[in-house]
């Protein structure tokens, strides 16, 4: 009896087992975010304007562009994650430990600019957006912009898992728009998988592929990435960090391959839809556009993923904006300003009458100036052993950021030059 009594003792003792797969899905999901405000800047409008002329002009032969990029963006924005995650410094910072201050004045002057430029055209998609979904006149869906903007990015305050899942729910608008404008276009889908694999370009369609690099690949985001892993920090301990970075590049992957199946999309349905009809010069053509050929439903969603697309990248450029103003030279701007140096230029332009695509076209060559600007620095100091301990960068991963960026400068340089000479 003595024996039975215990049996039961030790078995009300013993812990229950848990559902381990759940607990692997809870674990997983709670590091998942930070690589989706980052996505945005990847399906900005910019990029509805190049994957548009790149298709309307160039069929599905620029389709493999994208996927390039996209694994570029991925190797850079892994690097500047793992920044953020064993050090608790965003790269901005980091760089005013670094460097001498000349450099960091001028690194500070360059992303300044990268910033109002970057806010000018994902500022512009919004408004844009807005006026064709609503009618409503550009500057008054201009200030309509800023004040979203400045609601999401001050939901922040209540915790950055908040942003996230407004982030995430527009990420969601986008891709469910394009899923359906793909499903109306019916493409052709063995030309896409030939293009999306095997390269192919011709002295014709060189300035638009360099722009589709341009516009895919974005200083801004690299910096806010870094600041966004430190928020997330929760110790020093190196196996908690490597567990954070492992996720982290989970997070990545899954991110950005949503972005690169919404860029290919967009390129996709351009050729599908404009190629044979004649090239498209401007997003409100490419709108107006869908109508009679696809219908109101998908010149609809056309709207609703650009505004979506808009809003959200707005707000990650407001977010990156603020990290970066104050990281280089420790000048603590209040927040206030800080959004206003970002968002008053691209108000101002409007309202005195610049039309939105050349402002457009005239931010992503700004971006191309300050893509180095960006990626040197990370380079730099993740290689670091002094500052990434054991994490620091792999003489692999050097030789591979060392190509990426020779590539890039070398790409940038080729559109700069092909921009003014034209």
């Amino acid at each position: 009896m003595s024996k039975e009594i215990n049996l039961v003792q030790t078995s009300l003792t013993l812990p229950l087992p848990k559902n381990t797969w759940l607990e692997k899905i809870k674990d997983t999901l709670k590091y998942l975010g930070p690589a989706f405000i980052v996505s945005v800047a990847y399906i900005d409008p910019g990029n509805f304007a190049t994957n548009i002329s790149a298709g309307s002009n160039f069929n599905y032969n620029l389709v493999w562009v994208v996927l390039w990029s996209n694994l570029m963006a991925i190797f850079l924005q892994t690097l500047s994650a793992k920044l953020g995650i064993v050090t608790g410094v965003d790269l901005a910072t980091q760089c005013g430990r670094v460097f001498s201050r000349p450099v960091n004045f001028s690194l500070w002057i360059i992303m300044l600019f990268a910033v109002i430029a970057t806010y000018m055209a994902e500022f512009l998609g919004s408004t844009l957006g807005l006026y064709l979904l609503f009618g409503i006149p550009l500057v008054t869906a201009g200030l309509i912009t800023v004040c979203l903007t400045f609601v999401i990015v001050y939901l922040r305050r209540f915790g950055q898992h908040m942003v996230e899942r407004i982030i995430i729910s527009l990420v969601a608008v986008i891709g469910a728009s394009y899923c359906l404008e793909l499903f109306l276009a019916d493409p052709d889908w063995s030309a896409v998988a030939l293009h999306t694999l095997v390269p192919s370009l011709g002295p014709e369609s060189i300035l638009v592929a360099v722009g589709m690099l341009g516009a895919t690949v974005m200083p801004h985001v690299i910096y806010l990435h870094s600041d966004l892993m430190k928020a997330r920090r929760t110790s020093d301990d190196l196996a908690e960090a490597k567990k954070h970075f492992r996720m982290e590049c989970l997070d990545i992957a899954f991110a950005m391959n949503i972005a690169f199946l919404v860029n290919a999309a967009m390129v996709i349905i351009a050729a599908a839809v404009f190629f044979n009809q004649g090239p498209v010069d401007s997003i409100e053509q490419a709108h107006k556009s869908l109508t009679p050929l696809l219908g109101s439903l998908s010149s609809g969603a056309f709207g609703l993923a650009l505004l979506a697309s808009g809003l959200s990248s707005s707000t990650v450029g407001a977010m990156a904006g603020e990290c970066m103003l104050k990281g280089f030279i420790g000048l603590d701007i209040p927040v206030n300003i800080r959004r206003a140096i970002t968002m008053v230029p691209a108000i101002i332009l409007l309202w005195l009458g610049f039309n939105p695509m050349k402002m457009l076209i005239m931010s992503q060559v700004t971006l191309s100036f300050a893509l180095p600007a960006a990626i040197i620095p990370l380079l730099l100091i993740t290689k670091r052993r002094d500052i990434m301990g054991e994490m620091t960068n792999r003489k692999i991963t050097n030789a591979a950021g060392a190509v990426i960026v020779s590539l890039i400068v070398s790409l940038n340089v080729v559109l700069l030059y092909l921009t003014f000479s034209a």
